[in-house]
């Protein structure tokens, strides 16, 4: 890496911890990590609850079609990666590649030989992956490597923490609309708030639906749900 190299990758790495929203910071660490390392096509993969996984960007959408295929087969590097002690994985042919036989058949004939996956995680989780793809095989250097992970690290400390000042903007609006629901059933059938939430919490586990989600309805209808 030369010395402007370095230094426009250090300019990357900082403005990645600007204060921006969850999708805004999302955009940035694909655009950034896309100049940084070379490659055709890249995405990022989050985890979620429960070991779910989702892409959440991508330059195309046969990346998200080939994360797809890694969760239907429940193999592939990304799975890999999120689930052992490993940071990286690297495939150097698809053609080839013996590990993952399900996935690298799609990704083969999807046009893409090469792959690395880096994991994204910070001190106390994993937080999802970053993926880069290439035509060539063999396309990926140690050196890509090597800036890939210094990358991701950057990446995943700004992605954590845009995430759960997302899930708290989430969880405050949820609370603003249960509050507003409650004082509709108040009004309505003469009662207190604790009631009106026994009300909504009850019609939330009878229905199978999220506490938020019954508030928002009522909400909107004024009516519960049916």
């Amino acid at each position: 890496m030369s010395h402007k190299d370095a230094e426009d990758f250090a300019s990357m790495a900082l403005s990645l911890h600007e204060e921006s929203t969850l999708d805004e910071t999302v955009d940035r660490v694909l655009d950034f990590a896309t100049k940084a390392v070379a490659c055709d096509h890249a995405g990022v993969l989050f985890v979620h609850a429960k070991s779910q996984v989702e892409t959440v960007a991508a330059t195309h959408d046969t990346v998200a079609r080939l994360d797809r295929v890694q969760v239907e087969h429940q193999q592939g590097p990304d799975l890999e990666v999120l689930r052992r002690p490993a940071d990286w994985v690297v495939v150097s042919d698809t053609r080839t590649e013996e590990r993952w036989p399900a996935w690298t058949r799609e990704v083969a004939q999807a046009g893409f030989r090469s792959m690395l996956g880096i994991r994204l995680y910070t001190s106390s989780a994993a937080i999802g992956s970053l993926n880069f793809y290439a035509a060539a095989a063999d396309h990926f250097t140690p050196e890509d490597v090597d800036v890939a992970n210094i990358f991701a690290r950057h990446a995943a400390v700004a992605l954590s923490a845009a995430r759960e000042t997302a899930n708290l903007w989430r969880a405050i609006d949820a609370r603003r609309l249960i509050g507003q629901a409650q004082g509709i059933l108040m009004e309505r059938f003469a009662i207190d708030a604790d009631q009106a939430f026994a009300v909504l919490r009850r019609y939330s586990q009878d229905r199978n639906l999220k506490l938020h989600h019954v508030a928002e309805r009522l909400i909107a209808t004024r009516r519960l749900p049916e």
